[in-house]
């Protein structure tokens, strides 16, 4: 067997030569520096502050912009060359200087360009680079790449390059892809910590630059898994997408990104809720896009007549599925519509409306004709959404519920403990999973519905967006229906896991971290999901430094009550920083301000320069190497016969 294997490897280097060439190759890469990692969670649609994030690295490009020119360039000129950097586009249209004062501005900033290219590039091979240049000018990047100060002889040669890229009035479109090139560069690897959808406006459009990068994983978080849910029309997941979209008065992503047609809907809701003023669902203003009045009541409306929708889908979902253990939040059985109240726990509540055309008290799970024609019309929608499909599939391609990469771990919610900081184990189909297992079974769960599971399977889509051992949700009940119709502030409150609390002390994580097979020197825990409260004195940096929770605000709903606008990680060569971020208002704000695009950057570890032979990349490049020493030890001894 092992001998078949050489001969195939044989097939790809056919000679003692090309063996010889790849072992030099690979040596070289080894001793590289390691690639930069950009780490970024919960954008919720944020698609316009997301691309800011990814166009500065977080702010380490213009770190390298201050470490390149120092005190070379004043703190004016290098924020200025900054921007360039940042929004090519933007600054070249602002532009106002006569032919003399632009050709020198274009002349002065493709130098300074050329720079920061070299910069970037020198942690990659010369092969891969080659393989980013943009076709139109990868003859005169790869010329600038051998640049060498101190060889006079060739300094007419490279003026002349630019003289002439400024003669052919070319320079922008060389700026603005040079600049594209440049951002490429400066980021090896992107992983996102979950949460891309709901919320803000524009998901599509984030999900269509994610398959568009280079090279990006996505660790899945439970608004991710529940538009996964809808993508295979489960209706109750449907349901609850839709819910969302009209709380939040974000109807772009569904109509103009997915194409799905809300008209159903909406003829629905106002027939049966005409002259009901809906005020608990009347959208929350967290939306540029502009409604009149008549819209918004309207949307409250709809957004009324999908929420009892979901209301009876999940008690059909918890019906059917005990294992579930969730009879608890069947809930429209205890209302009492002759009185206008609810009773939970043995307390009446009364409701701020009573107000239910569609729920028959004999049989309130019941959906009505109407009811069950709109809501199975739109998951059709769902699922013929070919965009929408695309994106969901490249959530499995590239994507887990956790990551272990180059001794971090990542997840996007919680690993379920109880108070002790014991994993909490569930059964599932007759055997108890706990910890890591119960995140693999969760992961096989999720990949069997999705790619051949029945309707019953398709229920864990469900599950995972807000069941009690969901490590993507990490509370004990989601209390949706409370928030609406009760005011008792007590109602509302739902009980996180104690992960949330436990996770503070580094025993609890150097402990997960063993579990996962995490090592303890420059290993850390990644999390999103819960909003770090910056303002209330809350931490990104925990238990020791080990544990570095970043999602702190990137989504505007959010941003009233954390203080900041997120916080992010670059995970460079030199150790981790933690980025901290202002609120991203719009392009032309943070080209206005140079401040603006600033990040406040701080290190968490500092290690000894890692090379690629330290990471997981180098680990498999190592056994390459083992292996092609072994071929070219069979070919000089005649185990094998070089072909030429």
């Amino acid at each position: 067997m092992e001998r078949k294997y050489y001969e195939l490897l044989s097939n790809r280097y056919k000679n003692i030569g090309e063996v010889t060439s790849e072992i030099i190759n690979l040596e070289a890469i080894l001793n590289l520096p390691k690639g930069t990692e950009h780490y970024l969670t919960d954008l919720h649609g944020e698609y316009h502050a997301f691309r800011h994030l990814v166009k500065t690295a977080s702010g380490s490009l213009k770190i390298k912009v201050d470490e390149l020119f120092g005190d070379i360039l004043s703190l004016e000129e290098k924020h200025n060359f900054s921007k360039l950097i940042f929004y090519p586009e933007k600054i070249l249209e602002g532009l106002k200087l006569n032919e003399y004062e632009k050709a020198h501005w274009y002349r002065v900033s493709i130098k300074r360009i050329i720079s920061i290219f070299r910069l970037v590039s020198s942690k990659y091979t010369r092969s891969k680079v080659r393989k980013a240049l943009p076709d139109e000018y990868a003859y005169i990047l790869e010329e600038f790449l051998t640049l060498n100060s101190k060889d006079f002889n060739k300094e007419e040669y490279y003026s002349q390059i630019i003289s002439t890229v400024i003669e052919l009035e070319i320079a922008d479109d060389f700026i603005i892809k040079t600049v594209n090139l440049i951002q490429q560069l400066s980021v090896d690897k992107l992983h996102i910590l979950g949460d891309i959808y709901d919320r803000g406006a524009d998901p599509h459009k984030i999900m269509d630059n994610l398959i568009g990068h280079h090279d990006c994983d996505i660790q899945w978080g439970n608004h991710d898994i529940l538009w996964v849910g809808a993508s295979k029309g489960h209706l109750a997941c449907v349901a609850n997408v839709l819910r969302i979209s009209l709380r939040y008065s974000n109807l772009k992503t569904l109509e103009e990104g997915y194409g799905i047609n809300l008209l159903p809907l909406g003829r629905f809701a106002m027939e049966t809720y005409g002259g009901d003023p809906c005020k608990e669902f009347l959208p929350i203003a967290n939306s540029d896009e502009l409604f009149n009045e008549k819209e918004q009541y309207v949307r409250g409306q709809m957004h009324k007549a999908i929420a009892i929708i979901q209301f009876k889908l999940e008690a059909k979902v918890i019906k059917k599925r005990p294992e579930f253990n969730m009879e608890n939040r069947m809930l429209l059985d205890k209302i009492d519509q002759t009185k206008g109240t609810i009773t939970l726990n043995g307390k009446e509540y009364k409701l701020t409306s009573n107000n239910f055309p569609t729920i028959d008290p004999k049989d309130p799970y019941k959906l009505t004709e109407r009811e069950e024609e709109v809501i199975k019309k739109i998951a059709k929608y769902f699922k013929k959404s070919d965009k929408l499909q695309k994106h969901i599939h490249f959530f499995f391609s590239n994507g887990n519920i956790y990551l272990k990469y180059n001794n971090q771990l990542m997840f996007h919610g919680c690993i379920p403990m109880d108070s002790e900081g014991t994993y909490k184990c569930f059964n599932i189909e007759g055997e108890e999973y706990c910890g890591k297992e119960l995140m693999d079974k969760f992961e096989k769960l999720a990949r069997k519905a999705y790619f051949k599971g029945s309707e019953k399977d398709l229920d864990w889509f469900w599950y995972m967006w807000t069941g009690e051992y969901s490590p993507l949700f990490g509370k004990e009940e989601m209390k949706t229906f409370e928030r609406y119709f009760i005011k008792e502030k007590e109602t509302h409150k739902e009980k996180k896991n104690p992960y949330y609390t436990l996770r503070e002390d580094e025993g609890i994580i150097l402990k997960l971290m063993d579990h996962f097979g995490v090592l303890k020197e420059n290993g850390h825990v990644i999390n999103g999901h819960t909003p770090v409260l910056a303002k209330n004195g809350e931490l990104p940096i925990r238990a020791g430094k080990k544990l570095l929770v970043i999602d702190g605000g990137l989504s505007k709903a959010y941003q009233s009550s954390t203080g900041t606008a997120g916080y992010t990680l670059i995970y460079n060569s030199y150790g981790l920083r933690l980025a901290s971020h202002k609120p991203f208002k719009n392009i032309e704000k943070a080209i206005e301000d140079s401040h603006e695009i600033i990040s406040v950057i701080q290190l968490v570890d500092k290690a000894e320069r890692k090379k690629v032979k330290d990471t997981e990349t180098g680990e498999l490049l190592i056994k390459s190497l083992k292996e092609l020493r072994v071929l070219l030890k069979m070919y000089r001894n005649g185990s094998l016969i070089g072909r030429y």
